[in-house]
């Protein structure tokens, strides 16, 4: 039997060899951290910065409203053991939020709005300047891939003080994210540069921030989050007619009733457009292109 230097057997030398080489990549490729977020944009954003340093899960799945949604009581669970929480202010933040910070006391929770001017439900933008009413604040910030370079910031920021250790990914990637999200801007100023119409109308009111980045104007059928009345509805009817709407864009996690009401009186086409689509980038190239086509 061969002996290394210390008398121990070079077969026995040679599995501890191993065994320590297996127990540092397990120190070194800690856990993930868990994150959780309220929409799946956010998914992108933060597994865009965080890359495999973050396993992030999402409040409000496909399908499901922001508007209407309620915690299940597994992801109530889930946050009891995630670090970070990165809220963006849909409605159900507002109820749910309390609870969920005294589900997790120790996880740090960020808010993706700071530092963004945000806009009230009741304000419009057209290329003829602010026309502004009183109204509860619109959370849709995501629609405008600038405001999400800000929020990009703050996501690795807090990602860094988490893991400062891995404060170099992030910055990487970040970077990278950012480069991604000037490419997108370009893309969708280039395809909206010859559009002819500036405003288009939708059931939810989910594109003002993406009308006020490029120079248009969202008619929003929705009023206060219900249905119109009939004279809102007549109204509404007449300013398309009068506005030459094509199409009238809907959400598959809303209501299209009175959508189709007002698209059948003026000869519109419904089309689905999807705010909450987690593949962000593609997606807005997608809404670009459609609303180019249309406003032509």
């Amino acid at each position: 039997m061969k002996f290394g230097r210390r008398g121990i057997p070079a077969y026995l030398a040679s599995l501890l060899v191993i065994i320590m080489g297996c127990w540092s990549c397990h120190v070194h490729a800690a856990d993930p951290l868990s994150v959780f977020v309220s929409i799946l944009p956010q998914k992108y954003f933060v597994e865009r910065i965080g890359g495999n340093r973050v396993q992030v899960a999402v409040m409000v799945g496909p399908g499901q409203s922001p508007e209407t949604y309620e915690p299940t009581p597994r992801q109530m669970v889930k946050l009891a053991q995630a670090k970070l929480y990165f809220r963006i202010g849909v409605p159900f933040e507002n109820v749910w939020l309390k609870r969920i910070i005294a589900a997790n006391p120790q996880m740090e929770v960020v808010d993706c709005r700071q530092d963004i001017p945000l806009l009230s439900t009741g304000e419009t933008y057209g290329t003829g300047g602010r026309e502004e009413e009183h109204g509860a604040i619109d959370p849709h910030i995501w629609t405008s891939p600038a405001l999400v370079k800000i929020m990009a910031g703050y996501i690795r920021n807090a990602l860094t003080t988490v893991e400062p250790a891995y404060s170099h990914l992030f910055e990487e990637n970040y970077q990278a994210f950012v480069q991604e999200l000037e490419q997108l801007d370009r893309f969708i100023r280039q395809t909206l540069a010859e559009v002819t119409h500036y405003r288009f109308m939708v059931f939810h009111p989910a594109w003002r921030y993406f009308a006020h980045t490029y120079g248009l104007e969202e008619i929003a059928i929705e009023q206060a989050g219900k249905e119109p009345g009939a004279k809102s509805l007549a109204a509404l009817i007449e300013r398309g007619r009068r506005e030459g709407v094509r199409a009238i864009f809907v959400q598959k996690q809303s209501s299209r009733a009175s959508a189709e009401v007002v698209a059948r009186a003026i000869g519109a086409k419904i089309i689905t457009l999807d705010p909450l689509a987690e593949d962000y980038v593609n997606n807005l190239r997608y809404v670009a292109t459609v609303l180019a086509r249309v406003l032509q």
